[in-house]
């Protein structure tokens, strides 16, 4: 086999082993992990990471995957896949655009943000699907939106530095 190809194996199996961690990491709960009972969503962590590296198109294919795997993980729940999307487009365009840089406060910034959109996304969905009023789905909402932003922007800095670093050879190569 061609160093190349090689090389691009293993790419592709950091990418897939990334993504398969991180709705494992959805159920991890470590002391000091979480703010409220709420914990850091992995997969738009992730999704933010990559798509400030990636293109538009690959921003979308990413969303729309780690969308897919947290609708497998949450069934019966309205779709992930929506706002999932709308985040790996919204910091692929941010990115192209040169909107921000890429830097640790960067990526927090912008992790804090997509994770409160992301939230209202969800939000609007159940109060469009659920049994409940959009009264009482918008208090619940506040509070899982800003400890999800809080939590995730203050993890997003540790999953972004290694794949910033992956990405910086896999570009030199």
């Amino acid at each position: 086999m061609s160093n190349l190809f090689q090389q691009t194996i293993f790419q592709l199996l950091i990418i897939v082993t990334s993504v398969l961690l991180s709705p494992l990491l959805l159920f991890t709960r470590i002391p000091g992990m979480e703010i409220l009972g709420i914990g850091p969503n992995w997969l738009l962590i992730w999704l933010v990471t990559w798509s400030s590296h990636s293109s538009i198109i690959e921003g979308l294919v990413a969303g729309l995957v780690l969308g897919l795997i947290q609708d497998a993980i949450t069934a019966p729940y309205p779709t992930h896949i929506i706002p999932l999307v709308f985040v790996g487009f919204v910091t692929a365009f941010l990115q192209k655009k040169r909107y921000f840089q890429e830097d640790f406060i960067s990526i927090a910034l912008v992790t804090f943000i997509m994770a409160i959109i992301t939230e209202s996304f969800m939000a609007l969905q159940f109060g469009l699907v659920g049994n409940q009023s959009f009264a009482e789905v918008l208090i619940y909402h506040k509070q899982v939106a800003l400890g999800s932003a809080v939590i995730s922007s203050l993890w997003a800095p540790i999953l972004y530095f290694p794949f910033s670093q992956f990405w910086k050879v896999k570009k030199n190569n």
